[in-house]
């Protein structure tokens, strides 16, 4: 499937076939895309917790108002990001460039993300953002559909997932065989109404 018809067909899916299970080779090819993802200054702050423990995805779905998705999908990935990421030996996101680039570059990284808690967390939540659509565009790919969800308790989820206290959450997708198709789409606005040239 081309880039396009993966962004045209994907859809949020909520019915999953619960007897289908993803390789452990599908699950490594399709986090491998999602580590594709552009970070800012390549500090690939996402971090992604892939559940398949059954006894966990019960515990997950409890926390997640009963959706059935959590346990009936093949997977369900927990997109989390470490807010210190730009911090934590900084020179390891540009060991592999010239020297050059290395000394512009490291000191950047520390000098726009330190000591900024508004920034960090803005930047988890793009980074995540883009990764987590990365995802769902590689989910639809492989054959899989996906779920985007923040209907669950982030911090009951936190502590069945034993989060870092310096990461937070941001967002879970299902993702698995569709048992039914989507809802028919809600209705897109206007092109005219979100597209803006130049100015507003």
């Amino acid at each position: 499937m081309n880039t396009l018809d993966a962004i045209e067909q994907r859809r949020s899916v909520k019915h999953y076939d619960a007897s289908h299970s993803m390789t452990e080779a599908e699950i490594h090819q399709l986090m491998q895309l999602a580590l594709l993802s552009p970070t800012s200054f390549n500090i690939q702050n996402w971090r992604f917790v892939v559940v398949t423990d059954p006894q966990l995805r019960q515990a997950l779905r409890a926390a997640s108002f009963n959706q059935a998705q959590v346990t009936d999908a093949s997977i369900t990935v927990i997109l989390c990001a470490d807010l210190d990421a730009a911090i934590k030996e900084p020179g390891r996101y540009w060991r592999t460039v010239p020297p050059e680039v290395q000394e512009r570059l490291i000191p950047m990284i520390s000098g726009f993300y330190e000591g900024k808690q508004q920034i960090k967390r803005d930047e988890a939540m793009r980074s995540c953002g883009i990764a987590a659509q990365t995802l769902m565009l590689a989910a639809k790919a492989m054959g899989y559909d996906s779920c985007p969800m923040v209907g669950f308790d982030a911090q009951k989820v936190a502590e069945l997932i034993k989060l870092p206290e310096d990461h937070i959450i941001t967002m879970m997708i299902t993702i698995g065989k569709a048992l039914k198709p989507a809802q028919p789409r809600g209705g897109q606005l206007p092109y005219e109404e979100v597209v803006v040239s130049n100015t507003f």
